[in-house]
């Protein structure tokens, strides 16, 4: 069983306040969840307004169908344009 995380960090254009993050955090963590049948959150930069650092999580019998998952939503999230893909890191660990 492998577990693969995957934390992006993205820049929001058009936020000024920590309410007006509240809308492209939710909407990227429950389409993502949706689309994708992963774990999702924010995991860091709770604070910074202009700034969201989110990590998904997911579980397979192998590497090639977690990291699968896990690049498809890396683009998945470019590919919305909520914000500038800023920073992006996956781990795999091997149970």
């Amino acid at each position: 069983m492998v577990v693969g995380t995957l934390i992006v960090s993205l820049r929001l254009h058009g936020v000024r306040s920590l309410k007006e993050k509240r809308r492209p955090r939710r909407m990227l963590c429950d389409r993502v969840r949706s689309k994708f049948k992963v774990a999702a959150a924010e995991v860091a930069d709770h604070e910074t307004w202009d700034l969201l650092t989110l990590a998904f999580a997911t579980v397979g019998p192998d590497r090639a169908p977690v990291e699968h998952v896990l690049r498809a939503i890396a683009d998945f999230i470019e590919d919305t344009g909520e914000g500038e893909l800023i920073d992006e890191g996956m781990r795999f660990e091997r149970y």
